[in-house]
């Protein structure tokens, strides 16, 4: 299977690539950062994308997550690509998958048995390498 494409969205500059690192060590998949909902539109119109991993709060400009979430699905060019809630609180967990986005995990379980299970309907998975 081919590497998969993910869109990460509004995470700081030490959490972005510890979830990039975290969810390459288990899937092929090449990620590219945004800061903002603007430059994920842009990214969107430009690409095929996967799966869109986005913060609960961007934080170059504090946007809401959920905002962007509600916004990615009101757009019919945007309405079926995988969108997943990056957050620890399930609250917002739950207002994300109300609006349309698949389960999410927070920064708590990177690397994890639970963000495993989360990313693998939407990435594939790395094949271990014989030693």
């Amino acid at each position: 299977m081919q590497t998969a494409r993910v869109l990460s969205v509004g995470q700081c500059y030490a959490d972005g690539p510890a979830l990039e690192q975290a969810v390459t060590a288990q899937f092929k998949a090449d990620f590219t950062h945004v800061d903002t909902a603007a430059e994920a539109f842009a990214q969107l119109d430009q690409h095929r994308v996967d799966l869109v991993l986005v913060n609960r709060l961007f934080d170059l400009d504090g946007a809401s997550g959920i905002e962007f979430i509600r916004q990615l699905r009101a757009e019919p060019r945007t309405a079926d690509v995988p969108v997943m809630l990056i957050s620890n609180y399930p609250h917002y967990q739950a207002e994300a998958q109300a609006l349309g986005a698949v389960p999410g995990f927070g920064k708590n379980a990177l690397g994890q048995p639970s963000m495993v299970a989360a990313l693998r309907p939407f990435l594939p998975a790395k094949v271990a390498k014989a030693g």
